[in-house]
């Protein structure tokens, strides 16, 4: 990935890449340049003074083998004549001491050179030396390869410190020319190079602004710019036909918006009259739902009446013969006592029927006043929801004699658990209908082509709520319909006389009137469990 800033312009990068790498060139061969001057005048140095060491050597010889220091001291003119010598030491070696005594000395200044005192110190000088700004150098002086001598020649370098500052402001003004020429040529490279950029961005730039791609860029004096240029008239080509096909497909979309607004907008005033003859429609079928309910109620009301009717038919009749025959008995006697052939046998014998006759005749009104006085409770109770207190084993008594009509008839068994003397207060009006649709879903859906059945309701207070468990052993309900089974209109007897409104109107006065909860467990052919929990107050 570029490292390159995104903000750096073609000039910027031209003239920093050039320069940079001109400069640096420059100075790399200017590097190499002084090291090899460097090189070779320390090369040329050190031969010289060689040649130098060599030449007195053979001068001195015979000076120091006779040592003649005064003769030498005056004949010794050459060292005056060799080009930056500093100093010329003399020593004469002694082998059996290895020590070196001076023998003559040179000095072109008024400094002294170190002079050396022993061997060790003359073998750190037999190769030419580089110092500060002095190059030392030591050779000794043989006769038949045996040393009786050494020469000290120290040669001043400040002729090279001299040449390298001379050799640096050439450099510097070299760095300095090469700097312009790079910057001329980094200008005019980078002239070449962002010119046709330039022509092709302005181009970019007004195409976009003005949105117009017709125009085509011009061609360009090198390959990459140029192919560059090709692609772009491609770009503006592609991009001029597609915003034709956008503005195609726009007056299209327009048009077909326009068509599709005009169709919704018929249809949703279609939907509207629908929506408001469905809103007619809910609210007549919910007036219906009410209608049927209350015909539920009094249908329900309607086979008690008849069972009522029924039962108290009975004791009534009883009654109406007894007293018939206790009439008779009565004007028997009458007409005897009329006719003063009354017998005291025949008067006891009145008195025996008439106490057997009124006893039948006030116990049959006792139980047609009973049945009666409970037939009168569970009609109040069915329509009314007002809340009271009551024992709840006599309100299932109630129910069970308001349904003793049909339940005489049928081989069927209802079994009660409910413990004694348990009074609450609660609406007993909804408990009332809720047990009697339950009995009567049972005996029409549940024990449907049975001979027998039983049906277990038991009863039990937890805290502060009853809880209901009503169970038969009938044929159980249909997995397709048990999840729907409280829904309005849900029944297995269409087109039969069901309704479909029994366990709707349980679950409702369950969860509405009495604020409770209602569960339905069943499986096929082994009955069905209905739990009901609601508040109350003990």
């Amino acid at each position: 990935m570029s490292t390159i800033k995104p903000d750096w312009s073609l000039r910027r990068i031209c003239l920093s890449t050039v320069i940079s790498a001109i400069t640096l060139l420059s100075l790399l061969s200017l590097s190499i340049i002084t090291q090899q001057f460097n090189n070779s005048y320390h090369d040329s140095a050190a031969t010289e003074i060689k040649h130098w060491a060599n030449v007195l050597a053979d001068e001195s010889l015979p000076y120091l083998v006779n040592s003649e220091r005064l003769a030498l001291k005056d004949n010794f003119s050459l060292p005056q004549h060799i080009p930056n010598l500093n100093y010329l030491h003399l020593y004469k070696f002694n082998s059996d001491t290895e020590k070196l005594t001076s023998f003559y000395s040179y000095k072109r200044n008024e400094q002294r050179a170190s002079i050396a005192k022993t061997a060790l110190e003359v073998k750190n000088l037999l190769t030419p030396r580089f110092k500060e700004k002095h190059l030392d150098y030591m050779q000794p002086i043989k006769v038949k390869e045996k040393i009786i001598g050494y020469i000290y020649l120290q040669s001043s370098s400040e002729y090279l410190t001299q040449l390298t500052d001379k050799l640096l402001i050439i450099s510097i003004i070299i760095v300095f020319i090469v700097f312009i020429i790079a910057i001329f040529i980094a200008l005019k490279l980078e002239h070449y190079i962002s010119a046709p950029f330039s022509s092709l961005t302005n181009t970019v730039q007004i195409a976009a602004r003005q949105k117009k791609f017709q125009q085509q860029c011009e061609s360009m004096p090198y390959r990459e710019a140029d192919i560059l240029a090709l692609n772009i008239n491609m770009l503006f080509a592609r991009i001029d036909k597609h915003i034709t096909q956008l503005d195609t497909q726009g007056r299209q979309s327009l048009e077909h918006s326009q068509a599709l607004e005009n169709k919704i907008n018929k249809r949703t005033d279609a939907l509207k009259e629908s929506n408001q003859e469905l809103l007619s429609t809910l609210e007549k079928l919910h007036q219906f739902q009410s209608q049927l309910v209350e015909s539920e109620k009094m249908a329900s009301l309607g086979d008690m009446v008849a069972g009522v009717a029924h039962e108290v038919n009975t004791p009534i009749g009883l009654g109406v013969t007894a007293s018939t025959l206790l009439a008779d008995r009565l004007d028997e006697i009458k007409y005897a006592f009329d006719n003063k052939t009354l017998r005291s046998s025949q008067l006891k014998k009145f008195l025996h029927d008439s106490c057997e006759n009124v006893a039948i005749i006030y116990r049959n009104l006792n139980r047609a006043a009973d049945l009666i006085s409970s037939f009168k409770k569970v009609a109040v109770d069915q329509t009314s929801e007002d809340l009271r207190t009551f024992d709840v084993k006599q309100l299932l008594n109630e129910v069970l004699l308001s349904l003793k009509p049909q339940l005489n008839i049928l081989p069927y068994i209802i079994d009660i658990d409910c413990p004694n003397d348990l009074t609450i207060s609660s609406k007993p009006g909804p408990i009332n209908q809720i047990l009697i649709n339950l009995i009567m879903n049972s005996i029409i859906h549940g024990f449907e082509g049975k001979d027998k059945g039983l049906i277990s309701i038991t009863v039990m207070p937890l805290s502060n709520q009853l809880n209901i468990l009503y169970k038969d052993d009938g044929i159980g309900v249909a997995e397709s319909i048990k999840h729907k089974v409280f829904e309005p209109f849900t029944t297995t007897k269409r087109g039969e006389g069901g309704s479909g409104l029994g366990l709707h109107l349980v679950y409702n006065l369950v969860t509405q009137a009495l604020g409770g909860s209602i569960v339905l467990s069943s499986e096929l052919d082994h009955g069905v469990n209905i739990e009901i929990n609601f508040p109350i107050n003990k």
